[in-house]
């Protein structure tokens, strides 16, 4: 059975559009598979052993992309709250141990973009947090050691 995946319509709408980019890329490999083939001996072509693996890296890009979107659950803001933490919930923490105080969004694996502070549901910090409600301190285990977290607030 697949993983459901959390996403918001922005997140569904990022996803078809870079299934439709990834199939329009098949035409284009295939064109270059055959332009290496008709260059001759295939064993030495290297042309061609690299259009070879381009296709199968497409193809398997294709395939994780129609997974996703099989699996695909879109998340309706209207039905968030803030007493807990939820997905798609915007969390303020505070690091004990350095009292930097850090904010987040907590998103489904394929919309996350730490530069955007999107963090997704998968990781440490996000699963610790995930049920709590502001005021709580959440210990995290991450490879470093743990940390201790205070949340701060929680919105949407």
């Amino acid at each position: 059975m697949s993983k459901i995946h959390y996403v918001t319509q922005k997140g569904l709408d990022d996803l078809k559009r870079q299934l439709e980019e990834a199939i329009a890329q098949r035409p284009v490999i295939s064109k270059a598979i055959a332009e290496a083939r008709d260059k001759g001996d295939l064993s030495e072509n290297a042309e061609y052993d690299a259009a070879r693996e381009a296709q199968g890296l497409l193809e398997l890009r294709i395939s994780k992309l129609q997974d996703t979107l099989a699996n695909a659950r879109v998340l309706d803001e209207s039905q968030l709250n803030t007493e807990t933490v939820q997905i798609l919930n915007r969390v303020k923490i505070k690091n004990l141990s350095n009292s930097a105080v850090m904010e987040y969004t907590l998103v489904g694996e394929s919309e996350a973009n730490f530069k955007e502070g999107k963090l997704a549901v998968g990781t440490p910090i996000a699963k610790a947090l995930l049920g709590k409600k502001k005021g709580d301190v959440v210990d995290v285990q991450v490879p470093s050691g743990l940390l201790k977290f205070e949340i701060l607030d929680i919105s949407i």
